[in-house]
């Protein structure tokens, strides 16, 4: 008898996993305005935060 599938998102390939969390405390203000802006870009929130810190990170 085969066993049954697994339930939940496939493992990614080697690499394209991210590799930590970074928590980060934020008071409501902030967090609605940083929803807001990621929103507006059409980006989850955490994409927002990397490409802004990464953008950040190039000055």
């Amino acid at each position: 008898m085969p066993k049954p599938k697994k339930v939940g998102r496939p493992v990614l390939p080697k690499g394209e996993a991210k590799a930590k969390i970074m928590p980060v405390r934020l008071n409501p203000d902030d967090r609605k305005r940083i929803e807001k802006a990621a929103k507006a870009k059409e980006q989850t929130v955490s994409e927002w935060v990397r490409s802004t810190l990464m953008a950040a990170l190039e000055v």
